[in-house]
């Protein structure tokens, strides 16, 4: 018996080290996927023909089908399985990815992305539980959870690295298609080694999660569309009309539902509802600093895409550290009013910073505002999780983490909306006034640079307004999460799912 328990032990390790792989590995793959394109874009916008507003879209369609659908992913894996629902999800991802990197037009991309996004809000939710189920003692579970958050927090830095690299070596298109062999390696390593979960009795709600997802999805339009028709135009207007009358359709589809996608109740909480809307203001300007800096470190200032993710590594590391800080030291100590209002203050600075940028700004005048920024977001996602999460019922913890992450897609897919609806209408501007450049390419620049400076404008604009709020709406908490986290460990875990911000 001593022989069998000893030799038992080891094969449960390897067996949790597979596990753990595979894991990692997809999510890895899902946060990797809102990064690594930002480089290639660029490239991207020369080979599909997009305009600059247009291009958005690229990053628009992941987000949206992923952020808008996790909650009914997650609702998949509780109905139909984990295992299927995980495999279904990463099947797709990986074909979708296959699809993009193939694509001869815009439209075929644009799908693929969507695609992917698809398959991404289905695998992501069910390798969380997988990990939960796979490391049940609290010691194996919370190194299980360092490397997940490690890659989650880590993977913005690989995909900016990653896609440069890529880019600049081979084409724009493998930024898609090197998803395509580690995504066959974890299907066939999965089939193998990961157990079916049981099933539950329940409903989708899958009229909740289209009316949300489709809404969204027509307002950003709107926005993106208003930045070269008009805001008066046709399908300006229709799109938008078409959002507000989903969406409202959605509060009312969600207040009758017997088991809602969106438990509404969780917005009757002040503090919650501050958190979430503070998150999609801070997602959104760091979706808008990615977008518009990317293209101006190479299309304005000439770098490689190679350099050119390897300018964002000091936001990723102080993006990482703030929030190593943050959760161990100033948590336990300062109050979560005081230290949100101050996170996102240093953020509002830093986004205020990279105005009045020039075609002869250098990195080093970009390195404070983006160290700033990167430190404003790390010191802030920790107490604003905490508020987003505190008081939860058990029953809704699921719902309530899981609108954490969909605030951060759904809030980068609006914010850059936004700013790239205002980038439109000053770029348009700068062109029409005054005297202009003498050559095509010095036009070009002049209208991008014009139009950036004021999206960057906007966007300190809102999270000044967001630290307005947060002195107004957001009330006394206790100082640290760790009780609230012992007494609702569903909503801890589920937490960890705010490093996938990157």
């Amino acid at each position: 018996m001593p022989a069998t328990v000893s030799l038992a032990a080891p094969v449960r390790s390897f067996r949790s080290t597979i596990v753990l792989a595979i894991i990692l590995t997809v999510q890895l793959m899902v946060v990797l996927d809102a990064t690594i394109v930002n480089i290639a874009l660029p490239h991207i916008k020369e080979a599909m023909h997009f305009s600059a507003p247009s291009l958005s879209w690229v990053i628009n369609a992941y987000t949206l089908s992923f952020g808008g659908l996790l909650l009914l992913g997650a609702r998949c894996g509780d109905l139909l399985g984990r295992r299927t629902t995980f495999f279904a999800g990463l099947a797709l991802f990986t074909a979708a990815s296959l699809a993009g990197g193939l694509a001869t037009s815009g439209a075929w991309l644009l799908s693929a992305r969507a695609a992917q996004g698809v398959g991404a809000a289905l695998a992501a939710p069910s390798a969380l539980a997988f990990l939960m189920l796979e490391f049940p003692d609290p010691r194996g579970r919370t190194r299980a959870i360092g490397w997940y958050t490690a890659v989650s927090i880590g993977g913005s830095a690989v995909g900016l690295i990653a896609g440069g690299m890529l880019t600049q070596w081979v084409s724009w298109r493998w930024v898609l298609f090197v998803n395509v062999p580690i995504g066959i390696a974890a299907l066939v390593a999965g089939r193998t080694i990961l157990p079916e979960t049981g099933r539950q009795s329940g409903r989708f709600d899958v009229a909740g999660a289209l009316t949300s997802t489709i809404g969204v999805a027509a307002v950003v339009y709107g926005f993106v569309r208003a930045a070269t028709a008009g805001w008066s135009g046709p399908s300006t207007m229709g799109a938008f009309a078409a959002g507000v009358i989903l969406l409202a359709a959605f509060v009312m589809i969600e207040r009758r539902a017997q088991e809602p996608i969106t438990p509404l109740g969780l917005f009757a909480d002040r503090n919650r509802s501050t958190s979430y809307l503070a998150r999609l203001f801070l997602v959104a300007g760091m979706y808008g600093m990615f977008f518009f800096l990317t293209q101006f470190l190479q299309d304005i200032l000439g770098y490689s895409p190679v350099r050119a993710g390897l300018a964002f590594l000091p936001l990723t590391a102080m993006l990482f550290a703030g929030s190593q800080f943050s959760a161990r030291v100033l948590m336990p100590r300062f109050p979560q009013k005081a230290l949100v209002v101050c996170s996102l203050s240093l953020s509002t600075v830093g986004l205020a910073l990279l105005t009045g940028l020039s075609a002869h700004s250098s990195y080093i005048s970009m390195l404070i505002p983006i160290l700033l920024f990167g430190l404003g977001n790390g010191l802030a996602f920790v107490p604003l999780t905490a508020a987003s999460l505190a008081g939860v019922r058990p029953a809704d913890a699921g719902a309530a983490s899981g609108l954490v992450n969909v605030m951060q897609q759904v809030g980068g897919s609006l914010g850059l909306a936004v700013l790239v609806s205002v980038f439109g209408a000053a770029s348009r501007a700068a062109g029409r006034a005054g005297a202009r450049p003498a050559t095509a390419l010095a036009r070009a620049h002049h209208e991008f640079i014009a139009g950036a400076d004021h999206a960057f404008v906007v966007a300190a604009i809102f999270l000044a307004a967001t630290v307005l709020l947060t002195l107004i709406a957001l009330e006394r908490a206790p100082r640290s999460g760790g009780q609230a986290s012992e007494e609702n460990p569903q909503a801890a875990d589920a937490a960890l799912l705010e490093a996938s911000v990157a």
